[in-house]
């Protein structure tokens, strides 16, 4: 069984880098020592108020410094409560959760990494222990975060909707505009996107893995409020779901339908 922990793990750092964008670091050594790219966090609001935690992927994990960086969008009252965090406050931290990207189907191949809005951070420590030689694909809106970091392990191309920067349009307008070609696709991001890349991927005959995005309650697979549809049966529910935040959030494409 995967190690997980919960900790009491104090803020050391907090920053807004976009709009509505925020990066915090965590001190909590025991996860920074286990945590693998496409993980996340279960992180509980301090508001008696909001019960159940807030599913927050990795961004970076730092073993040497028991630190833990997490990026994230302020779109509620728990994430907004997060966002007014300083240095020296405390959260309840469970994780690392879930099951990350498989490193080993990366090693010595030619890689795609493609984020898509807060589905980005997960990319950053992903390139970095795939050793920086992979093309990454990064899909905004319109205003950019982490492309130091991206770029810095890896060739970075940059998609926005409105062309402000880099490729006018989506990821794969961007692969295509540039004649980027690759073995294997590691991805995150918005149900739309996931799904353009896994009919891309079967187009091209590629190994796709998927990092779904969905609200998440117990994150430890119990409560069967995540699921998606797969192609076989589940040995917990006794249907053809699969559980994000246990069997997820990473999942081969060809192993889930995304509607």
């Amino acid at each position: 069984m995967a190690e997980k922990y919960r900790e009491r793990a104090v803020v050391l750092s907090q920053e807004q880098i976009a709009s509505q964008i925020f990066s915090m670091w965590l001190e909590t050594e025991r996860i920074a020592r286990v945590a693998k790219p496409g993980q996340f966090l279960s992180i509980y609001c301090e508001d008696s108020g909001r019960m159940l935690p807030r599913p927050i992927s990795v961004c970076e994990a730092d073993a040497g410094r028991g630190a833990v960086r997490i990026v994230y969008r302020t779109a509620g009252a728990g994430t907004a409560e997060f966002s007014r965090c300083r240095a020296g406050d405390r959260l309840d931290v469970m994780g690392p959760l879930g099951n990350g990207f498989p490193l080993e189907r990366g090693q010595g191949r030619s890689v795609f990494l493609i984020g898509g809005g807060i589905g980005i951070p997960p990319l950053v420590q992903l390139a970095r222990e795939l050793g920086g030689g992979a093309q990454i694909i990064a899909g905004y809106r319109d205003e950019l975060f982490l492309t130091d970091e991206l770029s810095a392990n890896g060739a970075l191309y940059v998609a926005t909707e409105d062309g402000s920067a880099g490729t006018k349009g989506n990821v794969l307008d961007c692969i295509r505009e540039h004649g980027l070609t690759a073995d294997v696709i590691f991805a995150c991001g918005p149900a739309p996107m996931l799904r353009a890349l896994k009919a891309y991927a079967q187009e091209q005959r590629m190994e796709c893995w998927l990092s779904l995005e969905e609200r998440m309650a117990c994150g430890i697979g119990a409560c069967l409020a995540c699921v998606c549809r797969s192609k076989e049966v589940d040995a917990h529910s006794g249907v053809r779901n699969k559980r994000i935040c246990k069997e997820g959030p990473v999942f081969a494409a060809e192993e889930i339908e995304l509607s």
